[in-house]
């Protein structure tokens, strides 16, 4: 069969696309069996992905962080004891919400569950907020982004277009995703924080403070 290269757009390697007969009109398929071992992950060193993927899981557990702390500050708001059944129910569904919804919404929402909470005193809690839309930002384009071969330096920029067709523009080292992944981290403790400092027992935790749930 006849053969070409075609330059892909995702910036890797030259790939080989193979033709399927010898008529004139016929198509083109891709032949899989010339990809490098590991394709399209293959330019980059192991450690690289490892640091993806560590910083990547500590925003899972920051998701798990701001959902629990949801359901401490819309649990433990008073209701009138007439509209305790009512209360329940409306609480039950948001908290179906709560189970699936993205980091993005998942913030809304806990700085809604917060400032709605009258026991909620956390000072600057704007600012620990900020962070976390910050973060979230920065979570989307390593969780979606399609990655560029690293330059001389190691670092690699992924391809990803945010609302309002923002490009994603920072070019990803190691020393990057170590940052990241440490200051996601704190993150998470600064919601937990934000729960524990007026009493309340972290909910999954053997940590002091009254059961919320």
């Amino acid at each position: 069969m006849a053969r070409r290269d075609l330059h892909r757009y995702s910036g890797q390697e030259m790939i080989d696309i193979s033709k399927v007969d010898s008529r004139q009109d016929a198509g083109w398929i891709v032949d899989r069996d010339r990809f490098p071992i590991l394709f399209p992950t293959h330019a980059h060193p192991s450690e690289f992905w490892e640091h993806l993927g560590r910083t990547i899981a500590t925003f899972g557990f920051l998701e798990e962080m701001l959902r629990k702390a949801i359901l401490v500050f819309t649990g433990t708001q008073t209701c009138p004891d007439h509209n305790s059944d009512e209360a329940l129910a409306s609480w039950t569904q948001k908290l179906e919400i709560v189970l699936t919804a993205p980091l993005g919404n998942l913030i809304d929402m806990y700085a809604k569950s917060v400032r709605e909470n009258p026991n909620a005193t956390m000072a600057d809690f704007d600012s620990l907020v900020e962070k976390l839309e910050k973060a979230s930002s920065i979570r989307n384009a390593l969780c979606h982004g399609s990655w560029r071969l690293p330059d001389a330096a190691g670092a690699s920029l992924p391809l990803f277009v945010k609302r309002k067709l923002l490009v994603f523009d920072t070019a990803i080292d190691i020393q990057f995703l170590r940052q990241v992944q440490k200051e996601v981290a704190e993150l998470a403790c600064d919601v937990m924080d934000t729960v524990t400092c007026i009493g309340w027992q972290f909910p999954g935790s053997a940590g002091p403070g009254r059961p919320a749930v």
